[in-house]
């Protein structure tokens, strides 16, 4: 891809900033796209400063990280999530969702239709409830946002398989300028190859972790990013990263990131290069 003769790679440890709560986590100019892939350890979230002065939340880690979470986001310099995007049940993708919602100001909510029967969807479907929020469906051909250079559209799914969760996630391409975001949630292989819009990306949040269900060697090749950011748990016991993913990542040259060594990744898009700062802080389990 062209965008790799215009990738910067700045990588930056903060931590001196962050010892004081008062600092603003990332400055960055006002038209930026600023994509923050939490560390909230074997989980997902993910927090976008959109160039519209608009924010989105994708998943929300374990149900012990929506206060750290809320804070992150406060510290940034915001209020309000105006997209909610749950990318399946699962509770290392909802798990804080429900406090999250009781507890933060929230604009649209999107989320796959598929059903869940744990108290933890429960309470997520009570907490929406009792804000009197609707729930958006979730799937290919939604566009979240359109404004200008920077859209969000929902890809995947196209379809409901109820017996595997992990394929009926939403996945977003999140594009603004010359510069682009895969967002897979935990989409495996069967679900990422029926996709039919372009999956060609600069950068890819690798589905599931990093597993070798998610990242074959083909869709890599067909995604080609630039950078790939992997959010899981140090020593998890699912031995994600596969080895298999980081190989097929080697052969294309991309650019590996993980949460489990990287802490919270930060990548800003200025609509037509991108560049990285880790060591960003991990959001904190609630007391």
């Amino acid at each position: 891809m062209f965008m790799k003769k215009l990738l910067t790679i700045l990588l930056a440890v903060l931590y001196a900033a962050v010892l004081c709560s008062a600092c603003t986590i990332y400055v960055t100019d006002d038209n930026d796209l600023i994509v923050h892939f939490l560390d909230v350890g074997q989980g997902d979230s993910i927090f976008a400063e959109l160039p519209n002065g608009e924010t989105m939340l994708i998943d929300a880690g374990e149900n012990y990280h929506g206060e750290g979470i809320i804070n992150y986001i406060e510290q940034a310099g915001y209020q309000r999530i105006d997209y909610l995007v749950a990318t399946h049940p699962h509770a290392d993708h909802i798990g804080s969702m429900p406090y999250i919602v009781r507890n933060f100001d929230i604009g649209r909510v999107f989320m796959p239709k598929v059903t869940a029967n744990t108290s933890l969807y429960e309470s997520l479907l009570k907490s929406l409830k009792s804000k009197k929020i609707t729930v958006k469906n979730g799937k290919a051909g939604v566009t979240i946002v359109q404004d200008g250079d920077l859209s969000v559209d929902i890809i995947a799914p196209s379809e409901i398989v109820e017996d595997n969760l992990n394929n009926c996630s939403i996945v977003i391409k999140l594009t603004y300028g010359s510069t682009s975001f895969l967002l897979t949630g935990d989409a495996e292989k069967e679900e990422l190859s029926a996709i039919k819009t372009d999956l060609k990306s600069d950068v890819l949040k690798a589905g599931h972790h990093g597993s070798k269900t998610s990242s074959t060697q083909t869709l890599v090749q067909a995604i080609d990013p630039d950078i790939t950011v992997i959010s899981c748990g140090k020593n998890n016991d699912y031995g994600h990263p596969h080895k298999e993913t980081l190989k097929a990542l080697k052969a294309v040259g991309s650019t590996v990131y993980r949460t489990d060594k990287d802490k919270t990744v930060v990548i800003t898009s200025d609509g037509s290069s991108l560049t990285v700062s880790t060591g960003m802080p991990s959001i904190k389990r609630a007391v």
